[in-house]
């Protein structure tokens, strides 16, 4: 072979090696995304959704709770579109799993319902964003690309929920805040020690005080508290983290 031969077949397999590195570097740089429903049909729509996406790539599709998990176990996932009702473990249950051996695949929970008690509880469990299934196309890529991103994500209906729940929650502290008249730090003190299990005289002679005294603090507290014996300003003290 001549030495222009040569020169032509090198220029050759240089110019078709450039595309290939192209796109390697296309493909590591895309979302590898496994889909988790056990509706085959919604499953499919997404799937040719996200197909239509040059950064996205759907790696696997699978239909029950323990299949996410093994899936998960083999292959490389940024991002799981987790169907909170999955059949055999469901999504909370599936989250609670991968946290045992995987920390770096996202979660989007995607779900027919907007529960404040699936919410709270699967986002508790390690899912950075929820969803629901009536959720457009557009909405879809913004969500899984933040969720990809490091930050968290949820449907406007979503978002009030989380917002309704956490208002109730501020009710009720005000509420249990307004139950008890305000407690003096010497009752309080008095309080730590009875749930200690410690006698009256073990308190007196602690707070360096009479008996009479703790005998009166011990009535106010059963007064403003509530309570009909020491028994029970325990258990409310507990109850309300009033030691706190």
């Amino acid at each position: 072979m001549s030495a222009q031969n040569i020169i032509t077949l090198l220029e050759l397999v240089f110019r078709r090696g450039l595309p290939k590195n192209n796109q390697f570097i296309k493909k590591r740089n895309m979302i590898n995304v496994l889909l988790a429903d056990d509706h085959t049909m919604f499953v499919d729509g997404i799937d040719s959704i996200l197909k239509a996406e040059s950064d996205i790539n759907v790696v696997g599709k699978v239909y029950n709770g323990p299949e996410v998990v093994e899936f998960v176990k083999n292959n490389e996932v940024d991002l799981i579109l987790l169907d909170v009702n999955l059949p055999g473990m469901n999504g909370i249950e599936v989250c609670k799993k991968l946290k045992e051996f995987d920390n770096k695949t996202k979660i989007l929970a995607i779900s027919m319902f907007n529960e404040e008690s699936f919410v709270t509880e699967i986002l508790n469990n390690g899912a950075e964003g929820y969803i629901l299934k009536n959720t457009g196309r557009e909405e879809l890529l913004k969500a899984l690309r933040t969720v990809v991103g490091g930050k968290s994500y949820f449907s406007d209906d979503v978002t009030q929920t989380i917002m309704k729940g956490l208002m109730k929650q501020r009710r009720a502290s005000k509420q249990r805040e307004g139950f008890f008249p305000k407690i003096s730090r010497r009752e309080k003190e008095v309080l730590k020690l009875i749930v200690q299990e410690h006698t009256t005289q073990e308190i007196a002679n602690k707070l360096f005080i009479s008996l009479k005294t703790v005998e009166s603090h011990r009535s106010s507290l059963l007064n403003k508290m509530n309570a009909r014996n020491s028994a029970g300003l325990v258990r409310i003290a507990l109850e309300n983290n009033l030691l706190d």
